[in-house]
């Protein structure tokens, strides 16, 4: 037995070793200088640490200014799903409906849509209203989500309806019991995915890449193609410094949150 599970935990650690290795290696990169980088290559320890490329990057990529913009537009998103994501939750998991299981059903089928198809009509749709080359023309088509709306009905449907029904014949409103009685009760579930929301848009790069077109509207994503592409050339130490700097926010955010994270997932799974 004890054999097999080593076995079992050798395996896991190669997985983890190949995924991991990566990020390893690109943080190597953006620390090494052109000359340590083509001469040693492979090594991920480098001869001498040079800041060389994050230096660079202030001074010459306005680096704040993407990583305000990614950050903008990652909180609003964010936040526009976690409250309607609450609302609808809370709606289709305590009140009685006449097409309330259809609603469900469709929430759930726009899991199963593929973004190439909503892409052209949400493009076109932003483009009417004025919204193209704007924060808000790539925040507007994402204020709702059908996971995060599932995954409150469920943490909802562990609430006892007692609660409920008590707070009913005290006559209190229920604006009152959604902010002061449920919410807490959930809000493990709540931030765990509001860290899954923001982890995503923070990453997203092809939406944002058909509304913005002006560099100064850029997020973090659109920079570094757009320094692969027609500034960076062939320094790779600078582009791996622009790529660490781009997803180190949201793993320090997922390792420090993992744990509700998990959990949150499997309360949501084991609950109906």
């Amino acid at each position: 037995m004890k054999i097999k599970e080593s076995k079992w935990h050798i395996l896991f650690l190669i997985i983890i070793g190949i995924q991991i290795f990566p990020l390893i290696y690109m943080l190597s990169i953006s620390f090494k200088s052109m000359d340590q980088i083509f001469s040693d290559p492979l090594s991920l320890i480098p001869k001498v640490i040079t800041f060389r490329n994050y230096a660079y990057i202030f001074k010459n990529v306005e680096i704040l200014r993407y990583i305000w913009n990614t950050f903008l537009i990652s909180a609003a998103i964010t936040f526009g799903k976690i409250i309607t994501s609450i609302l609808a939750g809370y709606v289709l998991a305590f009140k009685n409906f006449k097409g309330k299981k259809i609603l469900i059903f469709l929430i759930l089928g726009t899991l199963f849509v593929p973004f190439t198809v909503t892409m052209i009509p949400n493009y076109l749709m932003i483009s009417e209203i004025g919204l193209l080359n704007s924060s808000l023309g790539v925040i507007l088509p994402q204020l709702a989500d059908g996971m995060g709306i599932f995954m409150i009905i469920q943490n909802m449907k562990g609430i006892p309806k007692s609660i409920l029904e008590v707070a009913r014949l005290d006559k209190i409103k229920e604006t009152r019991v959604l902010y002061h009685i449920i919410l807490p009760m959930i809000k493990n579930s709540i931030i765990s995915m509001g860290i899954l929301f923001f982890i995503n848009s923070w990453n997203e790069y092809f939406w944002p890449l058909l509304v913005l077109s002006e560099k100064k509207n850029y997020t973090l994503s659109l920079a570094l193609q757009m320094f692969i592409s027609s500034e960076g050339g062939n320094d790779w130490g600078i582009t791996m410094a622009i790529a660490a700097l781009t997803i180190i926010f949201p793993i320090v955010m997922y390792a420090f949150f993992q744990k509700k994270i998990m959990t949150s997932f499997v309360k949501s799974g084991v609950k109906g």
